[in-house]
């Protein structure tokens, strides 16, 4: 009989000898990392790609703002682009009060600032994200509904919106997004952030994001449907539909009215690790500053000076791009190479293995990994303080067990909870930009894991070129499952899952937490009979596993369009075992139009159907399962 340590001896073995085998076939190689400069030389820029740009303070403004417009331009309507692009600003200031410097963001755009602490980049300006109208020539149905994919992080704005047009001059920065966008670490001054876009024709709606780790002046959310802040500072909050979350925001709105006013607030944030940046030194050195992990706290991480964490240079990186071979990247991070992937698509037929403790994969402007034959393409080992950021991942044509994998369901589990796995804005595509298969998109087997902030999507729309429509679809774009949580102790702030075929969430790991869920039930079931659970109609769009014993939910929406078959039911939109140590606070239920979900958890709540002349059915609300 082999005992578990022979097995454990065997495998650090095999990892030593396979270490020693990497070094000499790639040892030629590394010279493709990050590099330091030599003693008493500048540093150099690294080599990051030619869809990098890094900005400097002594940049013309009007040389700065033609390359932002050039990329805005191209971008604005490139919703299933393979283009990926970053920006970056070197600290110092950019725009002045006669010449700010105002640009878009569009789709697969990261903007960032360089400095050690946001205010160490200043944009005097605006950067804004305006609806898409999609009818008559672009002058009408205007709305945010599918404004993703773009990043805004480590700067300060001071909105300045002198000499623009009509509605948009004035001291309003204009956000008008939905999911797939994070703003972090952010310090706004100088007039009001607005979540929605007023100045086109209607109807002007908007679902979703998540803002983290920034300082603002007033927030109009005007039409977001659900949105999630965390550990942040306001200086007021106004408006909201239906799924507020606030988790350690400092000034945040109360939830005593709820749900007349849709706020669900936590004075602290249960567990919590900001997301890695790039930030240039005073001696231009680059380096990715590491956030640590944090339990109950509230307001910014860069309050009383540079954020918590550990500072790893990034000579510590290999950097890589969409043409590096997959054996070397693997090659790379089985040395003990940290990873940056910059902006671009990997086609990832054997899967990218994180390995060791504290290792970080970060990637920039939004680097895209997708499936090819079948592959899982990003696999995390059961080891404490791995952290994978800013990373985006397709499935293939080809049906993938999982899209990524976070530990071994009969691995050793190495955790930590003082320094938990965290998964900081990765976002899952099935579909899209071309056809998907996977039967899960992320499975998470390991104990003590974060999720800060995450979109598991599959496509209810794209440019797949189906011919049967929705119909063809649902038999084509597979995705079984969205989240599977299978670890103990994980922590989930900003859980964003849509359209999947069977359960969207399944929790079935211990003490679990989720801080903000949204779910769409999938549109496209063709028939009642495609869409059973046994002889149970439907699948719930968050289930709690039957063995749990403690499980939190704070804020959660689940709503249904099913416009293949409007008649089609959902018995219930939250599944859960009846246990007092499993508590949902604030959840809800709606219908968009088609389709009925009949109880909002466990047979209670009112069914959730299409009242016209209203455009949308009216929200039902349970305020807490069980009832206190």
């Amino acid at each position: 009989m082999t005992t578990s340590a022979g097995r454990h001896v065997r495998r650090q073995f095999g990892r030593i000898f396979a270490i020693g085998l990497a070094v000499i076939t790639v040892g030629s190689l590394t010279g493709t990392a990050a590099q330091a400069s030599p003693a008493g030389k500048p540093a150099s820029t690294p080599n990051f790609g030619s869809n990098v740009t890094i900005f400097d303070p002594s940049m013309p403004v009007e040389e700065i703002q033609a390359k932002l417009d050039a990329a805005a331009t191209k971008q604005t309507d490139a919703e299933m682009s393979t283009d990926r692009y970053a920006f970056f600003f070197k600290p110092g200031t950019y725009g002045t009060d006669a010449k700010p410097l105002q640009f878009k963001v569009g789709y697969y755009t990261e903007v960032a600032g360089l400095g050690a602490n946001p205010d160490d980049v200043v944009i005097n300006g605006k950067i804004e994200v305006y609806n898409r109208c999609l009818e008559n020539n672009g002058t009408s149905n205007c709305l945010a509904l599918v404004n993703f994919w773009r990043t805004l992080s480590n700067l300060s704005l001071h909105i300045n919106g002198t000499g623009q047009p009509a509605c948009r001059n004035g001291n309003t920065n204009f956000w008008a997004v939905s999911q797939a966008v994070s703003l972090r670490r952010l310090d706004v001054t100088g007039g009001t952030f607005s979540l929605m876009d007023y100045c086109t024709a209607g109807p002007q709606y908007a679902s979703g994001g998540f803002i983290a780790d920034s300082k603002f002046p007033t927030v109009l959310n005007g039409s977001q449907q659900q949105w999630i802040t965390r550990n942040s500072k306001l200086d007021s909050w106004t408006n909201g539909v239906w799924n507020q979350v606030f988790s350690g925001v400092q000034g945040a709105p109360t939830e005593a009215k709820w749900p007349t006013e849709p706020y669900t607030v936590l004075d602290t944030t249960p567990v919590s690790r900001e997301k890695p940046y790039l930030f240039v030194d005073d001696k231009g050195k680059w380096n990715v500053r590491v956030p640590s992990a944090q339990k109950n706290t509230s307001g910014v991480s860069w309050a009383n000076g540079l954020t918590p964490g550990r500072t790893v240079p990034l000579r510590d990186f290999y950097v890589a791009k969409p043409s590096d071979p997959e054996w070397l990247i693997n090659a790379q991070l089985l040395l003990g190479k940290n990873l940056l992937l910059s902006p671009g698509i990997y086609n990832i037929s054997k899967s990218l293995q994180v390995r060791w403790p504290n290792q970080v994969v970060l990637g920039i402007g939004h680097a895209t990994l997708t499936a090819v034959n079948g592959a899982t393409p990003l696999k995390v080992a059961d080891v404490p303080g791995a952290i994978v950021a800013g990373v985006t991942i397709d499935a293939g044509t080809k049906e993938s067990k999982t899209l990524l994998q976070v530990g071994d369901r009969h691995g050793l589990n190495f955790s930590s909870a003082a320094n938990p796995t965290t998964l900081s804005d990765v976002y899952f595509r099935v579909g899209g930009p071309h056809v998907g298969k996977t039967d899960t998109a992320l499975e998470v087997n390991s104990d003590n894991v974060l999720i800060d902030h995450t979109w598991v999507w599959r496509a209810d729309h794209g440019v797949e070129g189906f011919t049967g429509g929705d119909t063809e679809r649902w038999n084509t774009n597979t995705g079984r499952q969205g989240v599977v949580i299978n670890g103990d102790n994980v922590t989930a702030t900003g859980l964003f899952v849509e359209h999947f075929q069977k359960y969207n969430t399944t929790w079935n790991g211990d003490r679990g937490t989720t801080v903000l869920y949204q779910n769409e039930l999938p549109y496209d079931p063709p028939t009642q009979a495609d869409w059973m659970n046994g002889t149970v109609e439907g699948y719930a769009g968050y289930k709690v596993g039957a063995k749990v014993k403690t499980h939190n939910l704070y804020g959660g929406g689940v709503y249904v369009f099913n416009q293949n078959n409007p008649s089609i039911h959902t018995e219930n939109g939250f599944e859960v075992p009846e246990r007092p140590g499993v508590k949902l606070h604030h959840i809800m239920t709606v219908n968009l139009s088609a389709g009925i979900i009949d109880h909002v958890v466990n047979g209670v709540g009112d069914a959730a159907v299409f009242d016209p002349p209203d455009h949308i059915g009216k929200p039902v609300y349970v305020t807490d399962y069980p009832t206190p």
